[in-house]
């Protein structure tokens, strides 16, 4: 056999949704340089890149001059790699989706309009051929942009067509979907939806082609997620439910068992994926897992490194507020470091204060804006996520901003009594808004502030009004298809400040019996009421109870005055042999007790007891 001097293309196109078959299928691509690929030619099996004749005959057969491509859906076989003379000849280089610029001269040259170029690269992630069947699908729709892969179900169909082609049964299709719903799943992670029959179905899972191994695990290409998530979303909502809540119920229980800080970053990074799906952050998150990168406390050699990168990217300006909020609020920021433990980005939440208005432009914004729409009272906090930024990419997609958005849900599952949570970080209101709103973050213009010549918009969640609890069940509700709340139901709750609090229990328990009155007070939108199965009566009643202990007969003036009255309280003072001072010395702790007990039930969320 002559000597080859040909140099070898090999393209494997990763996660394309092509039907098996011609020479090649799905990858990237590859180049080899010359050599002699004489020895081993005989007896091996062809896999990727066509029959063995192949390689062992056509190859050879060329001339010596000769450049070839092959197009594979798979990478090149170990008989490929293992033989040292066409190891020599053939590279392999991967060819994913179309980066963003790529993207956008294709959606140029097929004459679409500059403003649809985001959403449709968006949608398709870059994905070639999605790209090119959302623009026919545009063309025929006049114009109209979808929102997800959803809206398109004929898009959906001919993807799926493309894809299901090597599945082989209705078990290997759900192992599938639960690669859909999991941003990275394990063999134990399918045994929890499949049960016994999980590591045979792993195993063919590691077979597919648009199936990646990583460190943790294995995942899909982003453009077969959205495809199988959208499809069986439409097709069985029900069954779509049932396996969404199976595969977040483990995720929880492995986060909650995590056995360090590490892990539970990388666990709450797939949760985003999981819990906010169709939303440009669990995009991002999928798109860059923080596989080398890690959340760290700020150190003193940090501080230079990070106002560095501040005036790069946000301009100096920004950069001195970041520098004097580091020496105001150091355990306030995270900062986000490379495998050499290098910043590479960072992120700060303030608790914000009346102390430190009239420094920072951003910080004045959101304080006032809470002290119009609901103070925080006594005790409560205000957190306000003030910076972000990565060193190399900004405020786009990358590791840090993964690591932010494990920040932030971290902030929301463990910092108590928080009043209002701010975000005021990101530049971009048009590119974030959507995803807060999903959080039931709503934008706050008037808080919006200027920091150079960028402004910052600002998006709030007052958790006086959906609390935790409500919170998770919302985002729950959401994530198998509940529509967001309109902003202005974020209103719907009353924050009261403590004076104003007090003042309305005292007229709720003289109208106690006014019904009409009593549904006028302004308790009726309060925390402890709306929190409650109990009415406003009932509620006072039970926190009247809690003096019946008392030694003084604080009860017996309640219950007489306001409980079931039995006249004047002049006349309460007679039955009760107290002269009239007496009995106000009475009353007035004894209404107190009351105020306080429901008070700390509005605040702090406990229970009125009778204990």
């Amino acid at each position: 056999m002559a000597a080859l001097t040909s140099l070898l293309f090999y393209a494997w196109r990763f996660g394309e949704l092509l039907p098996a078959g011609a020479v090649g299928a799905q990858g990237e691509m590859s180049a080899a340089s010359a050599g002699d690929a004489r020895a081993g030619h005989g007896g091996r099996g062809g896999g990727s890149g066509g029959a063995p004749w192949v390689r062992e005959e056509f190859l050879p057969a060329l001339p010596a001059d000769a450049v070839v491509v092959i197009a594979a859906r798979r990478p090149p076989s170990s008989a490929w790699l293992a033989d040292p003379a066409w190891r020599e000849l053939i590279r392999v280089v991967a060819l994913r989706n179309l980066a963003p610029r790529d993207g956008r001269a294709y959606l140029a040259g097929q004459n679409v309009p500059a403003e649809f170029h985001e959403r449709l690269l968006d949608v398709s992630h870059g994905h070639p051929l999605t790209l090119s069947m959302l623009v026919d699908a545009v063309r025929r729709g006049g114009g109209v942009l979808p929102r997800t892969l959803g809206d398109l179900p004929d898009v959906v169909r001919s993807l799926l067509t493309r894809t299901l082609d090597e599945v082989p049964g209705p078990r290997h299709r759900l192992a599938l979907e639960v690669c859909a719903h999991a941003n990275v799943i394990t063999e134990n992670v399918l045994r929890s939806v499949v049960g016994d029959d999980a590591g045979e179905l792993f195993t063919w899972l590691r077979t597919v082609s648009f199936v990646e191994e990583g460190p943790y695990g294995l995942f899909l290409h982003d453009m077969v997620r959205d495809v199988l998530d959208a499809d069986l979303r439409w097709r069985d909502p029900e069954r779509y439910a049932e396996v969404h809540h199976q595969v977040r119920a483990d995720l929880v229980a492995r986060i909650r068992s995590a056995p360090d800080a590490r892990e539970q970053q990388r666990l709450l990074a797939d949760a985003i994926v999981v819990t906010c799906p169709r939303t440009r952050l669990a995009a991002y998150v999928a798109a860059a897992r923080p596989v080398d990168h890690h959340l760290d406390a700020l150190r003193p050699e940090d501080t230079v490194p990070v106002v560095e990168m501040t005036t790069r990217a946000q301009g100096a300006e920004q950069a001195e507020l970041v520098a004097y909020w580091m020496r105001r609020q150091p355990g306030a920021f995270q900062v986000f470091r490379g495998p050499a433990g290098e910043p590479r980005g960072f992120g700060a939440c303030l608790d914000l204060c009346a102390e430190d208005i009239g420094v920072d432009p951003g910080v004045d914004s959101m304080w006032q804006y809470t002290q119009r729409h609901g103070a925080a009272r006594p005790g409560e906090h205000v957190r306000a996520w003030r910076f972000f930024l990565d060193r190399d990419r900004g405020q786009a997609s990358s590791p840090s901003l993964t690591l932010f958005a494990v920040c932030q849900v971290l902030d929301i599952l463990t910092r108590d009594r928080s009043a209002w949570t701010l975000v005021g970080a990101y530049a971009d209101a048009g590119m974030w808004g959507p995803t807060l709103g999903y959080l039931d973050f709503w934008p706050a213009a008037e808080a919006a502030y200027t920091i150079g010549e960028t402004t910052y918009p600002v998006f709030v969640h007052d958790w006086r009004r959906t609390g935790l609890a409500e919170w998770l069940e919302l985002i729950a509700a959401r994530e198998v298809g509940a529509p967001a709340r309109p902003a202005e139901e974020q209103s719907a709750e009353l924050v009261l400040s403590q004076s104003e609090f007090a003042e309305s229990i005292r007229a709720a328990l003289r109208d106690l019996h006014v019904p009409q009155a009593l549904r006028r007070n302004p308790l009726m939108r309060s925390r402890v009421v709306r929190s409650s199965t109990a009415g406003l009566d009932e509620l006072l009643a039970m926190a009247a109870e809690t003096l019946r202990a008392d030694r003084r007969g604080l009860f017996e003036v309640v219950d007489r005055t306001f409980l079931h009255p039995t006249g004047p309280q002049e006349r309460v003072a007679q039955s009760l042999h107290l002269s009239f001072s007496t009995y106000r010395r009475h009353r007035d702790p004894a209404v107190s007790h009351i105020v306080d007990r429901m008070w700390e039930r509005e605040v702090y969320g406990h229970q009125v007891d009778t204990g």
